[in-house]
């Protein structure tokens, strides 16, 4: 009886500690809210962090919402309805020049490329740039990283796009391809998989890919308050460390396996057209291999700003981008 009684206390023992450290764990989860500025394959190594519980990993519990356009995104943030956003690292240079006290900091690069193709009504057997000329080209948003790196694109192949064009830019991001679609221009810049789709409908054709023209420049980041880092610093790590599982595991990985591992996030594409689309991007290197946004990257970015006639003006680089989080991650 004694013996039984001795049992029963230890099992009390043990479900009294067990309780409490079940309860801590659970409280250790910490959620993480991220915008993305629009639903992409670009982003796919995002969505492999996601899908293959990445974050989970790290006790991170992320919820992701799309809030199409730059600027939707970046309000979001700085409202506190999200906590990182996804978008391009000019939107941070476009929130300092506003004075803000509360600066927003790059701290994880995805895409190192523009993630955009020039597509065009006819099938081109032959294409040079210089068959732009005197038509009407279907841009993107004027002042987002799409239109200045079109125009700068453009501007490299001796196409002056506001003289020697028609360039329609007041369409909304969302509108763009439904407009190509209904007859607008002759050319449109697109972002994939819509790209690739119209190819395959025939409703367009790929002729050349603005990301491999206009060089390394950190077209999407994450990136978050600073005073979210220096109260979430640990949360903001964790994040890191899994978007780096997620590119390495990108660039290790064939594009059908990875098209495979993100069909879920793209419902209305076929498996076929992502598998091609992740495997254009790898091969162009938009995928970043590593969180660090350097350097020559954050200039290049600049000077095409500067070319476009949006750069409010020039941003040290150490102000808006923290490099410490990624290489620590790196490191470990």
């Amino acid at each position: 009886m004694k013996k039984w009684l001795k049992i029963s206390f230890s099992l009390l023992l043990i479900s009294i500690l067990i309780i409490p450290l079940a309860a801590c764990g659970k409280d250790k989860v910490q959620n993480v809210r991220i915008g993305e500025v629009t639903r992409s394959i670009f982003y796919a190594p995002q969505y492999v962090a996601i899908a293959k519980g990445f974050f989970e990993e790290q006790g991170l519990n992320v919820t992701l919402t799309t809030t199409a356009g730059g600027d939707k995104t970046m309000t979001a943030l700085l409202s506190d309805s999200i906590d990182v956003a996804l978008v391009g690292s000019e939107t941070s240079i476009y929130v300092s020049a506003q004075g803000s006290n509360d600066p927003v900091i790059n701290f994880a690069q995805l895409t190192q490329t523009d993630g955009t193709f020039l597509v065009s009504r006819q099938k081109l057997e032959n294409f040079t740039w210089d068959m732009l000329k005197g038509t009407t080209f279907l841009g993107q948003r004027k002042g987002g990283m799409p239109q200045m790196a079109g125009e700068f694109v453009l501007k490299k192949h001796g196409i002056d796009p506001h003289k020697d064009l028609e360039l329609i830019q007041n369409v909304d991001f969302a509108n763009i391809a439904p407009a190509f679609a209904s007859g607008t221009g002759e050319f449109v810049q697109l972002f994939e998989p819509t790209a690739s789709v119209f190819e395959k409908e025939g409703k367009g054709y790929i002729v050349a890919s603005f990301g491999t023209e206009s060089g390394h420049i950190p077209y999407t980041t994450f990136m978050t308050k600073q005073s979210y880092i220096n109260e979430n610093k640990e949360t903001v790590e964790k994040f890191t460390r899994a978007i780096y599982k997620a590119q390495s595991w990108v660039e290790n990985h064939s594009a059908k396996e990875t098209a495979m591992v993100i069909k879920d996030f793209f419902d209305n594409t076929e498996l076929d057209i992502i598998e091609m689309v992740v495997k254009r991007y790898k091969s162009q290197g938009s995928y970043s291999t590593d969180p660090i946004l350097d350097q020559e990257e954050w200039d290049n970015l600049q000077n095409i700003m500067e070319e476009a006639g949006e750069l409010p003006k020039r941003v040290d680089y150490k102000s808006l981008v923290n490099t410490e989080i990624a290489e620590s991650v790196m490191k470990k």
